[in-house]
């Protein structure tokens, strides 16, 4: 039962307000002694020509005495709703129970296809901690756009084209050695990249050569064109090593090469709706209208740019998926850029544009370390991953901790620490980087929250043998066990406010709080002592089992794993 629902049926049925309006005003109070569910009745003050405190009362009057409403309470403008917590703890837990791996599912996405561009890094570059920010945000919301019923494609749209790729090759040809490379490519092929940029320092000439070589390049020459085929390759396989070690997988890997050979038709169409104009001999789309600097299509030299490929392969998705949303999760400095090319598709009266959607992400800053790989200066989030599992292996062996598979679980706790500090708060925060607030073991973080539930299934083991499934749930019904259901039962709610608004901290908030409270609740209210009474502990596994199971669920919607024992 959806307590919610039927508290938004009952105000409609009794006034002449509509479901839009009466579901966009129902909010929860900030005490919980103000009651599970407030309505606002400013807005029916000028229908029912009176004030709201008076309309209030009035419909507290009318709307007691429900089987699922304990009381309606008057209290200023505002009507207090406070369900009948037997019930409410009977259905909810019961509702999560049956729903296992489907609670807080939803069909809202039924026959609607979202795609999801992250992650995407350069070709024979470094897969560097800030990647890691756009990968955490683009997977986590792609899990919940799949809980939500849509139909979720993944895409990597690769680094994989531009003038750098004649620089690597010009670099390659003077100084790459396939053998070395082939021990520990990104590196190697870093090394030789960084040594262009130096040698072109003293001999600008280098970056001629390399100009011709992207020329090369561009006209299909085989040989450029192979050595740059297997710059990708080898590449591929160094991300792919990551990614699996993050839970991450790709629907597609088209990157800019791809939409190579598709921006001639972008050119001719936007000529032919003559939005093209002249510019320093660039050919450009006016956007002054928009208070906007003009967005470059063609640069002076005829060449492409950006702006022309991000449009081509939005152009491609729409005839190829016909989506109802294009998530670019790329970081903020990009914003101006997605700006111009959504107002470009606009003015191209591509309606479906109004799809497409711009999810920038903030910062990530390393004390002492800056990231630039034009100079080398890069932290490899291979090598971050893998510090994070030995030390999370060291504090469970100096813990002696009780773990199935140390190495899984130092796996699991260490990568989740990350992935969780990067969906810990709104994606347009900066994040700065702590391994002693990561493996926080008490405080906000994966640890805590992987701990909260390994603790809860080692009292389901020990319990082993006690049939819970028909328990009676009135039994459990202490404020704790009330306040951890309520908890419980807003997780549906929680995905599709993350999804809403393209933010998966909303999940992460919501599970630290359930894990809190959930605490709490086994700290105060006792299952395995000796003196429970059998039926108060069948009712309170029954609590402990659909709690745990949405931890894991919510944990797995960041990209978290969870472990059986801490």
């Amino acid at each position: 039962m959806d307590f919610k629902q039927h508290i938004i049926d009952k105000i409609i049925e009794i006034t002449d307000l509509d479901r839009e309006t009466v579901t966009g005003a129902v909010e929860t109070p900030p005490d919980e002694k103000m009651g599970d569910l407030a309505f606002p009745c400013f807005p029916l003050a000028r229908i029912m020509h009176k004030a709201p405190p008076a309309i209030a009362a009035e419909l507290a009057e009318r709307l007691s005495g429900d089987e699922y409403i304990e009381k309606a309470q008057a209290q200023g403008g505002y009507l207090n709703f406070f369900f009948n917590r037997a019930k409410y703890i009977k259905d909810t837990v019961t509702a999560a129970r049956e729903a296992g791996s489907d609670w807080g599912k939803s069909d809202i996405g039924g026959g609607k296809t979202v795609l999801v561009e992250y992650s995407s890094p350069n070709i024979a570059k470094p897969f560097h901690i800030g990647h890691l920010f756009s990968t955490a945000v683009g997977n986590s919301l792609a899990r919940i756009y799949k809980h939500l019923g849509y139909n979720v494609q993944s895409l990597n749209h690769l680094g994989d084209w531009g003038t750098q790729f004649g620089k690597l090759i010009c670099a390659y040809k003077r100084w790459g050695d396939r053998a070395v490379i082939e021990k520990d490519p990104i590196n190697e092929l870093l090394k030789i990249y960084v040594k262009f940029h130096e040698e072109a320092e003293k001999d600008p000439a280098l970056d001629d050569e390399a100009r011709e070589y992207f020329k090369k390049l561009e006209d299909g020459d085989k040989e450029t064109t192979e050595l740059w085929q297997y710059f990708k390759d080898i590449s591929l396989v160094e991300f792919k090593r990551v990614y699996d070690m993050l839970g991450v997988e790709f629907d597609s890997y088209n990157g800019e090469a791809f939409y190579s050979d598709k921006m001639d038709e972008v050119v001719e169409i936007l000529r032919d709706k003559n939005l093209l104009t002249e510019s320093e001999g660039a050919q450009v789309v006016d956007l002054s209208d928009l208070d906007m600097p003009p967005c470059i299509i063609l640069k002076s030299d005829g060449a492409t740019i950006y702006a022309t490929r991000d449009i081509a392969a939005a152009l491609y998705r729409h005839r190829t998926y016909d989506f109802y949303k294009n998530i670019y999760v790329v970081g903020l400095p990009q914003s101006l850029h997605f700006k111009q090319i959504f107002a470009v598709m606009d003015k191209a009266g591509w309606d479906w544009s109004k799809g497409c959607k711009h999810v920038g992400f903030g910062l990530v800053k390393l004390p002492g370390k800056a990231m630039s790989t034009r100079h080398g200066d890069v932290v490899f989030l291979e090598d971050v991953l893998n510090e994070s599992i030995e030390k999370t292996r060291e504090i469970i062996e100096k813990n002696n901790s009780k773990v199935d598979d140390i190495d899984d679980a130092a796996k699991k706790i260490g990568i989740g620490a990350i992935l969780y500090t990067f969906l810990h708060s709104s994606r347009e925060k900066d994040i700065v980087f702590s391994w002693e607030s990561m493996l926080d073991f008490e405080g906000e973080s994966a640890p805590y929250c992987q701990y909260g539930y390994a603790r809860g299934r080692s009292i389901l083991r020990r319990a082993e043998g006690v049939d819970y499934e028909s328990a009676d749930l009135s039994k459990a019904a202490s404020d704790e066990a009330y306040t951890l259901i309520k908890q419980l039962g807003a997780f549906g709610d929680a995905v599709k406010d993350a999804a809403e608004k393209n933010e998966p901290f909303y999940i992460n908030r919501y599970v630290t709080a359930l894990v809190k409270l959930f605490n709490k609740f086994y700290t105060t209210n006792p299952i395995l002592k000796d003196d429970v009474d059998e039926e108060t502990r069948k009712a309170r596994l029954a609590i402990v089992d659909a709690v745990t199971k949405t931890i894991k669920i919510a944990l797995n919607l960041l990209g978290i794993d969870t472990v059986e024992s801490m």
